[in-house]
């Protein structure tokens, strides 16, 4: 079975495409659903991310090597 591919897969990333991009990591969007909102690949999201120096790290997590006290 073929997997379906993404309307915007090859095609070039818009100015909106870019700045939508920054809002749903500025939520902590999880890649996954950020492709499906862009109607791209999580890797093309990953890709696109590292092109313009976008970390998409959650920023509201604890760190994994802190205890609760």
């Amino acid at each position: 079975m073929a997997t379906k591919k993404p309307a915007n897969a090859g095609k070039h990333w818009t100015r909106d495409d870019i700045a939508k991009l920054r809002q749903l990591a500025r939520e902590n969007t999880p890649t996954r659903v950020m492709g499906l909102k862009l109607d791209r690949t999580a890797e093309a999201v990953r890709g696109k991310a590292n092109d313009i120096g976008l970390s998409l790290k959650p920023t509201n997590q604890r760190p994994y090597n802190r205890r609760k006290i």
